[in-house]
C-alpha cells in the first residue's frame, strides 16, 4: 500500500510525503504506481519550473519514499500571494485527485492530511 501524507499550516498545503508501493499490480505493469509517479512529478516540476520556486524534494528509489516541501506556498518565506496560492492549490489539487482514486483503490492507497509547522 501507498501512504501518502499532505502537510498544511493554517489550512494551506505546502507538502506531501510518500511512502511504500501500492502492490496493485507486478512491477512495471502497476498502473496506480504509474499514475502516482506521473502526477508526483507534474507537481514538483510544475512549481520548479511553472512558478520558478524551489521545491525541496527528495526520491528514493530504492525504498520509493518521495518528500516535498514547498516553502514557496507560505506567507512566511513568499511575499508574492499569487505565487503562494498557486503553489497551494497545485498541492491541494493532487490531495484531492489522489482523493478521487482511494475511491476505486482504497486496498492500495492510503491518504491522509496533517496539521505541522514547517
Amino acid at each position: 500500500m501507498t501512504t501518502v501524507v499532505f502537510y498544511k499550516t493554517d489550512g494551506c498545503f505546502y507538502g506531501f510525503e510518500e511512502q511504500g508501493h501500492t502492490g496493485y499490480a507486478e512491477s512495471g505493469d502497476d498502473i496506480l504506481c504509474s499514475a502516482l509517479s506521473a502526477m508526483t512529478m507534474l507537481i514538483i516540476n510544475a512549481i520548479e519550473v511553472s512558478y520558478d520556486a524551489v521545491a525541496d524534494y527528495t526520491i528514493d528509489e530504492e525504498t520509493t519514499n518521495i518528500r516535498l516541501i514547498a516553502k514557496s506556498a507560505l506567507p512566511k518565506y513568499e511575499s508574492d500571494e499569487k505565487k503562494r496560492f498557486a503553489i497551494s492549490g497545485l498541492i491541494q489539487a493532487y490531495f484531492y485527485q489522489l482523493m478521487d482514486l482511494v475511491e476505486d483503490y482504497y486496498e492500495f492507497l492510503d491518504v491522509k492530511e496533517i496539521e505541522r509547522e514547517i
